[in-house]
């Protein structure tokens, strides 16, 4: 039992992390304009960054609100939920006594591929065409 705790504390101290910054939005909800303060990008250029609504969105999830999470950044929602599948694959994997194969799930093509969709999805959503993806 001692080596499956081992084995399982560095999953459940970022799950715990995870669970306290969920608990932090449902404490103080990010809807209210200004509880979190105000995003520098878009008060120096009035253009939205790619995590503008990225709170809301995480704290609609904690809610069961899905559409409404998806509507206020896309993106947010997408990575929370890859975060939470290549937390779950890691945590399995240290539960059975296994290396986790992070260099699959983190692999320089997949990071590149990351930070390119981001970069698109900064752009499209302060463009006319992709008002549908502003918070």
């Amino acid at each position: 039992m001692d080596a499956l705790v081992r084995r399982l504390w560095p999953p459940a101290a970022v799950a715990v992390a995870g669970a306290a910054s969920v608990a932090a939005l449902l404490l103080r909800d990010p809807h209210v304009h200004g509880s979190w303060g105000q995003c520098p990008i878009l008060a120096t250029t009035g253009y939205y960054c790619p995590g503008c609504g990225g709170l809301r969105a995480v704290a609609d999830l904690a809610h069961g609100r899905v559409l409404t999470a998806l509507d206020e950044n896309l993106m947010a929602v997408a990575i929370t939920l890859g975060a939470l599948g290549v937390w779950v694959a890691w945590a399995v994997a240290r539960g059975r006594g296994r290396r986790f194969a992070y260099e699959r799930w983190l692999s320089p093509a997949v990071l590149y591929g990351l930070a390119a969709v981001t970069l698109v999805f900064a752009v499209a959503r302060n463009l006319p065409v992709g008002a549908w993806l502003a918070p």
